[in-house]
């Protein structure tokens, strides 16, 4: 398989709470949005050196209400939930092995919040790495694009994914995206996000869970 190699550019660093998946510097990735699973469903993200470093795939055919986050070896990071309410539903994302006894906790919980007429749409992020802590953060999308960022409550910038460009400026399909994580920011949870924000929006092939 060719290596894919996203382009880095700048952006305002923030250090958002958690304590995996961690640099001290920018990081930039390729999201391809195909599965490596034969007739599987999901997407699949590469570094900038062109090495497969996430999997996101269900194995339950077009229709799943569950999907995992993985690493390249098939380590489940994050499972993500679909629970349906009565507007607009909610998701919730368990760390680890995703088990969901009856003492275990979401780790994030996003909310879709109302289209502003003319504006893009947004989501309400929640992460509770424990009890004693929470932090809000928003993932902003624009109306008809597939660009969108994660901010912290105050407008930092965690992340921000846009459609990739070739290094001559070429504009490549829409199936492949450029994410650039800001430093000290936890690269795991905001590919958990990513994967929320496409099945929000239909760019993820789960079409139950939209």
């Amino acid at each position: 398989m060719a290596k894919v190699h996203p382009q880095t550019f700048t952006a305002a660093p923030l250090s958002p709470p958690s304590d995996s998946c961690i640099t001290s510097k920018r990081e930039a990735f390729t999201i391809w949005m195909k599965s490596l699973v034969i007739q599987g469903n999901g997407c699949t993200v590469f570094n900038s050196d062109g090495e497969i470093v996430y999997r996101i795939d269900n194995y339950d055919k077009k229709c799943s209400s569950e999907v995992y986050l993985m690493d390249l070896q098939g380590k489940v990071l994050f499972t993500i939930l679909q629970r349906k309410l009565r507007v607009f539903g909610r998701w919730e994302g368990y760390k680890s092995n995703g088990s969901k006894g009856n003492n275990q906790k979401p780790w994030f919980q996003v909310r879709k919040n109302c289209r502003i007429l003319g504006g893009g749409s947004s989501c309400q992020v929640t992460v509770r790495p424990n009890e004693a802590q929470s932090y809000c953060y928003r993932i902003q999308g624009l109306t008809g694009k597939s660009a969108f960022k994660i901010v912290d409550s105050q407008g930092g910038l965690l992340a921000e994914v846009e459609q990739k460009q070739t290094s001559s400026g070429v504009v490549l399909g829409e199936d492949v995206l450029n994410l650039v994580v800001e430093p000290h920011v936890d690269h795991s949870l905001v590919m958990a996000l990513v994967a929320v924000y496409g099945l929000i929006h239909h760019r993820i092939n789960f079409s139950c869970l939209a």
